[in-house]
């Protein structure tokens, strides 16, 4: 067992003690302190809160915070009201309870004489907030979660400024196994950058809760990043892994050492639990069992052609006839304009070569999009990038030249499922090494060339969870499973359900980007808002259509109706 999760259970134990006494004091028979659960029934009757509320205390990661809202209401019920009792009494309820229950001089007052002996800040607001954050935790861990789109990888599905509502029951919720944590942070303290916002004090095994399925193919899925157990501070949004193969894993422990491309140090490195581990989000591609291989750039699962989403991108090589998309000086200068209309990030458009008139740019966008471009004047000719097959790229899974794979050409895998069982030797150890390791915690060892699982030498493996196989439809643009391999079960958390807001990033889109107050009043693709977008169901195609127009009209009749009946009522109260 954990030394934190000893300790823990000895403070539960105490606390229960504390109850024992406190019991005595209100006449309720002292041995119901030390009846698991039904104790808290007793303690929430007895500080006349909903009875029902004990129904929290078993909920891991709430029932902390339940700890600290039956240890408010305990103190004042027994005529703590002094904002120090009240604290203590919150932080440190384990202990608090044996304080007031063999405090001789404390004694039980209930709360009819609370009025005027307790400030109305704590009576009206501190209790219901306190709550309220409750209330909010319960439905962030098991129902509904915030989440923004940060990264293109899903363009033009799922756009950078979405933000949506994470659904946690679709997959069936996990049980937090790092429950002391910062309510509504997750893994960094706000307005930090590497301070961290939980505990490892206590750990719980991995839960999950009943759900309505598994992922299945072409799902958008929400999931904590595989590579995200290692991070460096100055550089969260990049791969550990990756630097290291690219820098040198001794480069690594330097907390001064700035990579290529980035504007700090990169600090510290922090390990990170499963549940505190990035949120990433990509298109689940390829489920446990399923053969997935791309050959020049088409997806085939099982040997079949995979659909190819609706709005998935891809770079393409455009040559034209004078400076359509951007001019070089120095350095590329892009026709910020022609590309926002068009919808083209900036930073996914370059120049990559120019010969007199004739320019060639590297541009990322959809079919629609490709064949709007064609029918620019000047653009001569349009090629799809594409890595040939046997170019070795060592960002990509598994990273050893034994397997040369790229973005384009990479496979043919079998995705691991629980319980089944393959063979394994020192040349296809590396597709697998960190699924027997990592995800599945076992022992590995190469020793004179034979493979030793937990001690045992071996040549099979099997699998202890289903794996699954995530790629952005951002193609050419995309950190997946293609870089870091598969991504197991137990990091699956949700899919995105329902987008209610949405605005475009200046640095993406510097025209339309900009005027957060002027934008109010223009369209989705001149200005900032993507209004199209407000109140949409996230489908596997994109999105539903919006549903703010009849939101807007639904406030629209609240608020008249709402002034309707305050004027009629003063109408009333004038002629009585």
């Amino acid at each position: 067992m954990y030394t934190g999760n000893l300790i823990f259970l000895i403070l539960i134990l105490l606390s229960w003690v504390g109850l024992y006494k406190c019991f005595e004091k209100a006449n309720i028979a002292a041995w119901k302190a030390f009846i698991p659960f039904y104790n808290y029934y007793e303690a929430f009757k007895l500080i006349e809160k909903p009875k029902w509320w004990f129904v929290l205390m078993i909920v891991p990661g709430v029932n902390i915070l339940m700890y600290g809202v039956l240890g408010f209401n305990l103190a004042r019920y027994f005529g703590k009201r002094k904002s120090s009792d009240l604290l203590l009494a919150s932080f440190v309820p384990y202990l608090y309870f044996v304080y007031i229950g063999f405090d001789s001089n404390t004694k039980l007052t209930g709360v009819d004489d609370i009025k005027g002996k307790e400030s109305s800040f704590i009576r009206n607001w501190v209790d219901p907030l306190v709550f309220a954050v409750v209330a909010a935790s319960v439905i962030r861990t098991f129902f509904l979660e915030a989440f923004t789109i940060p990264t293109s990888s899903l363009e033009k599905s799922l756009m950078v400024g979405d933000f949506l509502f994470v659904s946690k029951f679709s997959y069936g919720a996990k049980v937090p196994q790092t429950p002391l944590a910062f309510p509504f942070a997750h893994h960094t303290m706000p307005f930090t950058t590497g301070t961290q916002a939980y505990l490892e004090w206590l750990k719980l095994p991995y839960f999950r809760l009943p759900g309505l399925g598994k992922p299945r193919n072409n799902d958008i899925v929400v999931f904590n990043y595989p590579d995200g157990d290692t991070v460096v501070i100055g550089a969260q949004n990049r791969s550990y892994y990756d630097l290291a193969r690219t820098y040198g894993y001794q480069n690594m422990q330097n907390p001064n050492f700035v990579p290529e491309g980035a504007d700090a140090p990169i600090g510290k490195i922090v390990a990170r639990p499963v549940d505190k581990r990035e949120f990433y989000v990509k298109r689940c591609v390829a489920i446990a069992g399923d053969k997935l291989q791309v050959k020049d750039g088409q997806l085939y699962i099982n040997d079949k052609i995979a659909p190819t989403p609706k709005h998935a991108q891809h770079f393409y090589f455009v040559k034209t006839n004078g400076a359509v998309f951007g001019t070089y000086a120095d350095q590329f200068i892009p026709n910020a304009g022609l590309l926002d209309k068009l919808d083209i990030y900036l930073d996914e458009a370059h120049m990559v070569d120019i010969k007199g008139d004739t320019m060639v740019y590297l541009l990322n966008m959809p079919v629609d999009v490709m064949e709007r471009v064609k029918n620019i004047p000047g653009v001569i000719s349009m090629t799809k990038m594409n890595s040939p097959l046997g170019q070795y790229d060592a960002h990509i899974y598994p990273h050893n030249p034994r397997y040369p794979w790229n973005n384009d050409n990479f496979g043919p895998i079998t995705l691991p499922k629980a319980g089944a069982t393959i063979k394994i030797d020192t040349s296809n150890i590396c597709l697998y090494d960190r699924v027997i390791q990592v995800y599945d915690n076992n022992k590995l060892e190469i020793k004179n060339g034979k493979i030793f699982i937990n001690d045992k030498k071996t040549n099979t493996y099997t699998f202890k969870q289903d794996y699954y196989f995530m790629m952005g439809d951002n193609r050419h643009n995309s950190a997946d499973s293609r870089s870091w391999g598969f991504v197991p079960y137990d990091h699956v958390v949700g899919t995105p359900l329902f987008i209610w807001f949405s605005m475009k990033d200046v640095a993406k889109n510097p025209m339309s980007g900009k005027g957060a107050l002027s934008s109010l009043f223009k369209n989705s693709k001149e200005g900032k808002y993507r209004w199209d977008r407000f109140f949409t169901y996230v489908t596997e195609d994109g999105i539903s259509k919006s549903y703010f127009p009849y939101f807007v009209g639904i406030v629209i009749i609240w608020v008249g109706y709402s002034q309707y009946k305050k004027r009629k009522a003063k109408k009333n109260t004038a002629k009585s």
